[in-house]
């Protein structure tokens, strides 16, 4: 695999179109926005690689709904399906504000790609790296860095937000689990060859019973469902994982016994981050399809930017996906850091969802007729943000989780 690294060190000439904001002064703080020279490069190189590789591309995937071979092989050529695996491992071994990075570099041109990225690093590589075993880590993260797509199935048909609630059921059986149950609207099942899948051992211990499996794709009785028919985020694989008497070793439990439930909060957590990271990509390539029409465009004798309402509009929505950028920027450093970070986390991806929707709503508007047609970009980026407020914690959960952190004076 060509490691992420190695392509770092080819882009410091990108394309005109990456933002290049970066730093060479070396040990004081940096403002949130500015960037090291790594992180610049890194930047530049998804940059360049969604401008090149992905953006010809995007409106047919969107229309058949499939994500081309072609571009997932590219993602793991690029690093960017093993992050944070370490280089002994075959991954980039890049520090988890790398993956925020990538993740809204990606989102800019599509976010269907954008999340295939997002949840194989801040949810499935996350736990391996946190809760496996040596044998696990040592027969995996070679594989899901290099070329195998994973997926994290917790959510189930009558357990979204209330996911504690869940039904999968897992039967010991001498040294296996028997596994039955089905897990809905799991990203990235359509490609996947690694599952985990969460399902409880004993339900009368309740949410304690959780436990945390790794299913591989060949295991008999193992079957994906049909595509989900979406609104957004067409060419990202959305399907049911159907369960139906699968016989997992004990050897493949993640962690201990009856701590899923834990694990799935922990690895939500930092995976808000990065669908924030989504959306803020998602609004910025909103904004960044729209204003060459807005100067072009003309209308009473003159281009529609010339009028101040116009102007003040852009300029209201600009204001916006900066602040969620330096939202975003602030829970990845501190994650990254080692700082709490659950309360940011909820407050950028909460923000960041709101604006993508208000972003790309106006991007439509803005546009006129043309905008409500997929000549332009920005319908589909309309149609993409719905999401962000509805996986990974609904922005209701969000709100709260960011309750808990008030605090009175008395």
């Amino acid at each position: 695999m060509a490691l992420l690294l190695r392509s770092l060190r080819l882009a410091r000439n990108g394309p005109g179109s990456c933002a290049r904001m970066s730093s060479q002064t070396e040990g004081i703080v940096r403002p949130l926005n500015v960037l090291n020279e790594d992180e610049q490069m890194m930047q530049d190189s998804v940059c360049r690689f969604a401008q090149e590789k992905i953006l010809p591309h995007v409106q047919d995937m969107d229309r058949i709904s499939t994500l081309r071979q072609d571009i997932l092989d590219g993602l793991f050529e690029q690093g960017l399906m093993g992050m944070e695996v370490p280089v002994e491992f075959g991954g980039s071994g890049m520090p988890f504000f790398s993956v925020v990075l990538a993740i809204e570099e990606l989102a800019k041109v599509d976010p269907s790609v954008s999340v295939v990225c997002d949840v194989q690093n801040t949810l499935v590589t996350t736990a391996f790296l946190q809760w496996s075993t040596e044998e696990q880590k040592k027969k995996y993260l070679p594989m899901l860095a290099q070329n195998k797509v994973g997926s994290f199935c917790l959510s189930e048909e009558s357990c979204g937000s209330d996911a504690f609630k869940l039904k999968t059921a897992a039967k010991q059986d001498g040294d296996d689990y028997i596994l039955n149950g089905t897990k809905m609207w799991i990203t990235n099942a359509g490609y996947a060859d690694v599952f985990l899948v969460f399902a409880n051992i004993d339900f009368s211990l309740g949410y304690k019973g959780i436990t945390c499996f790794i299913v591989d794709r060949t295991m008999p009785g193992v079957s994906i469902g049909p595509p989900e028919d979406k609104l957004g985020i067409r060419a990202s694989s959305t399907c049911s994982v159907i369960l139906e008497d699968v016989r997992v070793p004990k050897s493949n439990v993640m962690g201990k016994v009856g701590q899923g439930y834990k694990y799935s909060i922990q690895v939500l957590n930092e995976g808000r981050i990065g669908i924030a990271a989504q959306m803020l990509g998602l609004a910025q390539g909103a904004l960044d399809t729209t204003l060459p029409y807005l100067k072009d465009r003309q209308a009473f004798g003159r281009s529609i930017w010339e009028n101040q309402a116009m102007q003040h509009q852009v300029a209201e929505a600009m204001t916006q996906v900066e602040a969620a950028r330096l939202m975003v920027y602030n829970a990845a450093r501190l994650k990254e850091n080692g700082q709490p970070y659950v309360e940011k986390a909820a407050m950028c991806k909460y923000h960041a969802t709101q604006v993508a929707a208000q972003v790309s709503a106006r991007s439509v508007e803005w546009l006129g007729g043309v905008g409500y047609t997929k000549a332009f970009l920005a319908e589909k980026f309309y149609r993409d943000s719905k999401i962000g407020a509805i996986y990974e914690g609904t922005n209701n959960i969000q709100l709260d989780t960011i309750a808990k952190f008030a605090k009175f004076p008395w």
